[in-house]
């Protein structure tokens, strides 16, 4: 059974739309236990994201991408960012995982990526309120 109090989000690098909603997570419901990871993780976080992040006020400098594994899979509620390859990624269409289908901010500039910033703090907004219910 998965413990709706740990929430791990998913994406490919674990570099920048997963690692932007943990750090949501973390400030809208710290007693919720949390995580990212990536199927193919980067060496390092996007450092655009990290800068769209700290400009409202979110340090997440000291996350680092990391592989996700099958106990993570196991005792946690899958948030998949956005994949929807299930052939690159199949480890993420997992029983009861939530798909929220959000663009890779790889590649874009920080007015890009500040939107998408903006649509994953509404996704886990409307996820912390759904654990809640």
């Amino acid at each position: 059974m998965v413990d709706k109090r740990k929430i791990t989000f998913v994406c490919v690098e674990n570099a920048g739309r997963s690692q932007i909603a943990e750090g949501f997570l973390r400030k809208h419901a710290p007693h919720v236990e949390v995580d990212s990871a990536g199927t193919k993780p980067a060496s390092e976080l996007n450092p655009i994201v990290v800068e769209a992040m700290n400009e409202i006020g979110i340090d997440i400098t000291e996350q680092k991408p990391k592989k996700l594994t099958p106990d993570l899979i196991q005792e946690s509620l899958i948030v998949n960012m956005g994949c929807i390859d299930t052939e690159s990624c199949p480890a993420l269409f997992v029983k009861d995982a939530v798909l929220w289908n959000i663009p890779d901010p790889k590649h874009l500039d920080l007015h890009q990526i500040r939107k998408i910033r903006d649509e994953i703090e509404n996704e886990v907004i409307k996820l912390i309120k759904n654990l809640e219910a």
